[in-house]
């Protein structure tokens, strides 16, 4: 498996605030119904120092529904779970897993993180 962009994620340094403008004349009624930006580091990470996006090279793993040029989110703070995806390391290589309960009879496979998201391209 090729990773094509592995970085963690990093708290973006302006954070929007709702205001008033320096309009003349009627205020818009829908002044007060000013949004934030959604934040997709908050609502996808829960340890965002120990969390990373990767880029998928290639449809090797098209069993588990990823394709080329998705992004993994991996959190490498939570445990193995059973029939969860997972980045391991075996042999020296990055792979995808779906961890089976015999994860501790296998030395050769060190487990990297948990994928905790997958993002597709629609386009």
């Amino acid at each position: 498996m090729e990773f094509d962009f592995v970085a963690p994620i990093t708290v973006p340094d302006e954070v929007h605030q709702a205001g008033t403008s320096d309009q003349t004349g009627f205020p818009s009624p829908a002044t007060h119904y000013l949004e934030s930006r959604i934040d997709l580091n908050r609502i996808l990470t829960k340890n965002r120092d120990a969390t990373f996006f990767i880029r998928v090279k290639g449809d090797g793993y098209r069993e588990h529904h990823i394709l080329d040029r998705d992004v993994l989110i991996v959190d490498r703070s939570l445990p193995a779970r059973v029939g969860k995806l997972a980045v391991v390391v075996e042999d020296g290589n990055f792979k995808i897993e779906r961890l089976a309960s015999n994860l501790k009879d296998r030395d050769e496979l060190t487990l990297w993180g948990m994928i905790t998201f997958i993002i597709h391209d629609v386009t």
